[in-house]
């Protein structure tokens, strides 16, 4: 059930990334970008990497809490040995 929920999470925030890495550099150039007040001295291809894991890391936060929302109270609130017990019995 975990792995099943960590897809939930993930692949989602995934495609969410991936669209949204296009849709702001189509607007932006990377070359162009400044941080702090200096220009950006990383490859195209660096700051295409590192935009697009930090746009996933914040939609599988999304993601996450959307799932944790989505969860009811006695699923939240079950004991570590409930939960174990409840998991080998569904294998």
């Amino acid at each position: 059930m975990l792995r099943e929920r960590l897809m939930w999470i993930a692949w989602p925030a995934f495609l969410v990334a991936a669209v949204l890495e296009m849709m702001v550099f189509a607007v932006l150039d990377p070359d162009s970008l400044s941080l702090f007040g200096s220009r950006v001295e990383w490859s195209r291809e660096a700051v295409y990497t590192v935009t697009f894991f930090i746009f996933w890391g914040m939609m599988m936060i999304c993601s996450a809490l959307t799932t944790l929302l989505a969860m009811s109270p006695f699923e939240v609130n079950r004991t570590p040995a409930e939960r174990f017990d409840s998991e080998r019995a569904e294998r």
